[in-house]
């Protein structure tokens, strides 16, 4: 998946930078509307079982910072739901309050709307990375 700053369609996965650290994800639901896991901080800022699924505006959504808008391979267009499929699914969980930073964030959330798979590439990217540093300060047995 590659990303732009396009304008979004609906049913297209957005995404902005928090901190220069992380993505925030949601879905783009037309008239100026994204659908999210929680706001972009309440990972960090809120008690885990008050972050709901919720409908914001883009501006809400950005903050100061550029929305990027997937462009979906040939492959990933084939395989993904259709945009009224998507937004369906995610309007389903509206007030969904099942949150959790590993295993069940603002990008499964999207993911599951999008392409029925549940998986974060974030989080396994930063399980690699953590295990990766793990490697490295193990003393070798030789």
């Amino acid at each position: 998946m590659k990303w732009n700053m396009n304008e979004p369609k609906k049913g297209d996965i957005v995404r902005v930078l928090i901190n220069n650290s992380y993505y925030h994800f949601g879905i783009y639901i037309g008239d100026d509307k994204i659908i999210q896991y929680g706001r972009a901080n309440d990972a960090f800022s809120v008690k885990q079982d008050a972050v709901k699924v919720l409908i914001t505006d883009v501006h809400e959504f950005i903050g100061n910072k550029f929305l990027e808008v997937a462009k979906l391979s040939l492959k990933e267009k084939l395989s993904r739901n259709n945009p009224e499929k998507t937004i369906e699914l995610a309007t389903a969980r509206l007030e969904e309050a099942k949150y959790d930073l590993i295993y069940n964030n603002c990008e499964h959330f999207v993911y599951d709307c999008v392409f029925n798979k549940h998986i974060s590439p974030q989080i396994d990217q930063a399980r690699e990375n953590v295990n990766q540093l793990l490697n490295k300060k193990r003393p070798s047995s030789n």
